[in-house]
């Protein structure tokens, strides 16, 4: 694994990510991005056969309430607080005009 990188790279990647830097942001890019995978290789390092292979770092748990079906409202406390209605629907303002269909 490449452990130094140097403003060449740095130059490829962010050719590649359609990006314009700055010789002082590839140089700082190229640091940090070294520091990373430095990082990187540290945990690699680490023994870690005995340790199960985890999708999450915790237990995820389901907070979703049961999906219990329950009667609906009627059609008048659905529409008792509608600005406007008409018969047994809400009425909106227009939103598409006739002739651009």
């Amino acid at each position: 694994m490449v452990t130094n990188i140097d403003t060449d790279l740095v130059r490829h990647v962010a050719l590649l990510a359609r990006l314009k830097l700055s010789e002082e942001e590839e140089v700082r890019l190229a640091g940090e991005l070294s520091a990373i995978v430095g990082y990187i290789d540290q945990l690699n390092e680490v023994d870690t056969t005995d340790v199960p292979g985890t999708a999450h770092a915790l237990p995820v748990v389901n907070v979703l309430r049961a999906d219990e079906p329950v009667p609906s409202p009627g059609v008048e406390q659905a529409l008792a607080n509608a600005p406007q209605r008409e018969d047994h629907f809400f009425r909106v303002p227009k939103v598409l005009d006739q002739d651009s269909a």
